[in-house]
């Protein structure tokens, strides 16, 4: 069963650190397209960064350059995102999506991506 396992999530004030992890199970994620998305309540979802994992490029959207950082450790078949000078407007709940690294990054509408649970991430004081 392929598998996607968000954690890292929680509490954290305006200006502080948060780093989450992305673990597969079930596929490697090697030749894999690694997507970190986020929604807040009442907001659409948004696309935060992706991770092409043969290769190694990146990308993010404009609200999170300089501040989050993915990257991915194929021994432990893991993708993280640390997030750092978190703003209130950081808050939401995230998740990853992986898809095959052929089509691209996941858009959260291909029927080949796999998805995880989410985890939640709250920034106030």
């Amino acid at each position: 069963q392929l598998q996607l396992v968000e954690s890292g999530g929680g509490l954290v004030q305006p200006g502080g650190s948060l780093r989450l992890s992305c673990a597969a199970s079930g596929f490697s994620l090697d030749y894999y397209a690694i997507g970190w998305f986020r929604q807040a309540p009442g907001k659409e979802r948004e696309g935060v960064s992706c991770i092409m994992r043969s290769g190694g490029s990146t990308n993010y959207a404009d609200s999170v350059k300089g501040r989050f950082t993915i990257s991915g450790d194929n021994a432990k078949n893991t993708v993280y995102l640390p997030m750092n000078s978190l703003h209130p407007e950081d808050a939401a709940v995230y998740y990853c999506a992986a898809v095959d690294g052929t089509v691209g990054c996941p858009t959260g509408y291909n029927y080949l991506e796999v998805w995880g649970q989410g985890t939640l991430v709250t920034v106030s004081s």
